[in-house]
C-alpha cells in the first residue's frame, strides 16, 4: 500500500531527524525526496520516500556495515506506521553506502557462484538482513549453473548458493566475524 500523503510523511521524517540532531547530539544534514524523485540506490526497490544523510556524523551511520543507518530507516518506517512488508517504501542512505554495498554483494555473489560451479559444493553467506539476502538472490538469478535459497530463522537467516538442482545438499552457516555488527 503506498504512502498516502508524501508531504506529510516527509515532514514527519524531517521532524524525527531534527530531533535526532538536537536531542541526540548528531550532526547530520538531510535531503528528503518523495514520489518519482525517490530513487533506489540499490536498484532493487521502488521507494516512495528517500532520505539522503550527510554531514560530520556520516561515518557513524555506515560503520558496522551500516547498522545505525538501517536502524534509522526502521525507525522512520515505524514513525510512518508502515507494515513491516512496506518498509521498502522508505529508504535512508549516507555516503552512497547502499549502492556501494549492493555492488559489493553482487561481486561476492558472482565469486561464490563461480566457486560453487567449480567445486559442486554449496556456499553459505553469513547471516544478513532480508534486504541484503534479496540483493544476493537477484545477483544470482542470472548466473548459470546455480540456484539460491535462504535458510535459518530470524537473525540467523542466511543465503546459500547451491549447484543447480542440488538444493538437498547439506549446508553449514558461516559465523559472523568478531566485531561485525549484529542484526
Amino acid at each position: 500500500m503506498p504512502i498516502e500523503d508524501l508531504q506529510s510523511a516527509a515532514q514527519k521524517i524531517a521532524g524525527f531527524l531534527n530531533t535526532l540532531n538536537k536531542l541526540g547530539g548528531m550532526r547530520l544534514k538531510y535531503r528528503i525526496a518523495a514520489g518519482n524523485g525517490a530513487n533506489d540506490p540499490e536498484g532493487a526497490d521502488s521507494h516512495q520516500l528517500s532520505v539522503e544523510l550527510s554531514g560530520p556524523d556520516t561515518p557513524l551511520l555506515i560503520q558496522h556495515n551500516g547498522e545505525l543507518l538501517r536502524s534509522l530507516e526502521t525507525l522512520g518506517a515505524q514513525i510512518l506506521r508502515l507494515d513491516h512488508h512496506e518498509y521498502n517504501l522508505i529508504s535512508f542512505d549516507a555516503g552512497n553506502f547502499k549502492a556501494l554495498r549492493a555492488q559489493e554483494l553482487k561481486l561476492a555473489a558472482e565469486a561464490a557462484a563461480e566457486k560453487v560451479r567449480q567445486t559442486g559444493m554449496p556456499y553459505s553467506f553469513p547471516p544478513m538482513n532480508s534486504r541484503e539476502r534479496r540483493l544476493l538472490h537477484m545477483a544470482c538469478r542470472g548466473l548459470a549453473g546455480v540456484e539460491t535459497a535462504s535458510v535459518g530463522e530470524g537473525q540467523n537467516r542466511f543465503l546459500v548458493i547451491y549447484p543447480e538442482g542440488k538444493t538437498d545438499l547439506p549446508v553449514k552457516p558461516q559465523t559472523r566475524p568478531h566485531g561485525f555488527g549484529r542484526r
